[in-house]
């Protein structure tokens, strides 16, 4: 077994001058920061007082399992002799809020749409899906289901 480490910052920018001492008076703006990395600025959820402009938790969380669930489906393409020219997900997590403001996932569904070079190719892409879902390590660290609803097309 091999451990990976890996490290992130976050720092607070909301601060407007009087801190915390009121719910309306802070911003949840903040800076994920990782070393030698563009700045990604988040927020929260406009729905909890968040910045529509930034990306906040919730989103990342989706695209991480997204990109994931790609890199590891590009890879088993790859080693499997199909041809990949295009791919896009169109992911959707769905969040259940509690009375008292805590949460959770429900449920994500990726949905890939993928273009492969030849017809012949596309009942093993279809099924390299799966594969990659049983791979991903983000997909299998999260406590609800990931599924998926690929489209495989060819240019043919």
């Amino acid at each position: 077994m091999k451990e990976h480490i890996y490290k992130s910052q976050i720092e607070w920018t909301g601060n407007k001058g009087t801190g915390t001492d009121n719910y309306k008076n802070y911003e949840r703006s903040h800076k994920i920061i990782i070393e030698n990395k563009k700045i990604i600025e988040g927020s929260s959820d406009p729905e909890f007082n968040g910045d529509r402009k930034r990306h906040n938790p919730e989103e990342l969380l989706l695209s991480s399992l997204s990109s994931c669930h790609m890199l590891w489906y590009l890879h088993f393409c790859c080693v499997n002799n199909i041809v990949v020219e295009e791919y896009l997900d169109n992911a959707q997590g769905i969040m259940i809020e509690e009375q008292n403001g805590s949460g959770y996932f429900k449920e994500v569904t990726l949905n890939p749409v993928v273009l492969v070079k030849n017809d012949d190719m596309i009942e093993k892409a279809i099924e390299l899906h799966k594969k990659a879902n049983e791979y991903c390590f983000i997909a299998n660290s999260v406590n609800f289901p990931v599924g998926h609803k690929p489209v495989v097309n060819s240019k043919q």
